[in-house]
C-alpha cells in the first residue's frame, strides 16, 4: 500500500514539476502560479521517492 502511494506521489510530483517550469519560463499559462506548482512538485517527488525507499527498506529487514 505504502509503495503505491509513493508511485502516486512521484508521478504527481513529477507532472507538476514539469507544468510548473513550463509556466515559470512562460511556454505555457496556467492558472496556478507557477512557482507554487513547483515547489510543490519539488516537494511531492521528493516525498514520494522517500515512500518507496523506505517501503523497499523495511521489506529487506522483514526478510
Amino acid at each position: 500500500m505504502i509503495k503505491i502511494i509513493g508511485l502516486i506521489m512521484t508521478i504527481g510530483g513529477a507532472i507538476a514539476l514539469v507544468f510548473g517550469m513550463l509556466g515559470i519560463f512562460g511556454s505555457i499559462a496556467l492558472m496556478f502560479s507557477p512557482w507554487a506548482l513547483t515547489i510543490l512538485g519539488f516537494i511531492f517527488f521528493f516525498a514520494g521517492i522517500s515512500l518507496i525507499k523506505r517501503a523497499s527498506d523495511s521489506q529487506k529487514a522483514n526478510t
